[in-house]
């Protein structure tokens, strides 16, 4: 156990951070699966029908914590609007001055926290996001404490008003190195954050996804806006021999223009990640004894 009061916890500290997540840095080229085959063909499927455009570009990591084993990689380093996929980063970031002293966490900022995360409530995340300095400090403390989380992470502007937050940055393999070290409790208060993130909501993982089975325990944060639609998150598949067998996905569909029809093109690209997020299930289930 190292004495965080030590002198020698800072440089300690710093050397776990360079290599606190074990995710392997893969490339499409990489990855020989069946389920990256599947969802390669299902979104070609779609392109030749019009239900994606032309203009729309999609990324998708799978990664089995069981076997350890990638099983996904299209375009994973490609650098896509972040919506509020970034949002975990910020509770990162928070969670890294409580951690340092710097900033408490009690009453007011867990339910700041809680509707960021849950409720993906604008006001609430500019608010933590001030905890942390701004968007600027934010984006320096997070590259300089978690550089191999944040390859492809730009945290530039506060949530506008409007919502229509559309510069700040982010990749699926960002998203998977996060996600990873987040479940092995590498980051800090890890728990918490995970316990914000499996509050009950409308996600693109689990709800409607019909073949993923009723009580699939989800840990995730969705990101929405004209030309995003996204989502990252652990899905924790039940076998049934009493064990777990937890898996990370992330899907975005991002357009090179903002949707005149918000509502219709934000349920339909939701829908596809719905459909993914099944047939990930059931190539889990091909693996494993899921019940």
């Amino acid at each position: 156990m190292i004495n965080r009061q030590s002198p020698l916890f800072p440089l300690v500290s710093a050397c776990l951070i360079l290599s606190f997540s074990s995710l392997p840095v893969q490339t499409q080229a990489v990855i020989d699966s069946r389920l990256e085959s599947e969802i390669e063909r299902y979104i070609k499927g779609l392109r030749s029908r019009g239900a994606i455009g032309r203009n729309e570009r999609t990324a998708w990591v799978v990664y089995d914590f069981t076997s350890g084993e990638k099983l996904v990689s299209i375009n994973e380093n490609t650098s896509l609007q972040a919506a509020s996929m970034i949002k975990p980063y910020l509770a990162l970031a928070f969670f890294h001055q409580v951690e340092a002293g710097r900033i408490i966490y009690g009453s007011k900022s867990r339910r700041h926290m809680e509707l960021m995360i849950q409720k993906s409530n604008n006001e609430s995340t500019n608010w933590v996001m001030r905890q942390t300095g701004g968007p600027a400090a934010t984006e320096a403390l997070l590259k300089r404490h978690y550089p191999s989380l944040c390859r492809q992470i730009g945290l530039v502007e506060y949530i506008p008003s409007n919502g229509r937050t559309y510069r700040n940055l982010g990749s699926a393999a960002d998203y998977a190195r996060f996600l990873d070290a987040l479940w092995k409790r590498q980051l800090p208060n890890s728990n918490e954050i995970l316990r914000i993130m499996a509050l009950p909501g409308i996600d693109r993982l689990y709800y409607d996804a019909n073949r993923v089975p009723r009580g699939t325990r989800v840990y995730n944060k969705t990101g929405s806006t004209a030309m995003c639609c996204g989502d990252m998150g652990i899905l924790v598949a039940r076998g049934r021999n009493g064990q777990s067998y937890p898996y990370l996905l992330i899907g975005i569909i991002e357009s090179g223009s903002r949707s005149t029809s918000y509502g219709s093109w934000i349920s339909h690209r939701a829908d596809v990640i719905r459909e993914v997020s099944n047939l990930t299930f059931l190539d889990m289930k091909k693996r494993y004894p899921l019940q």
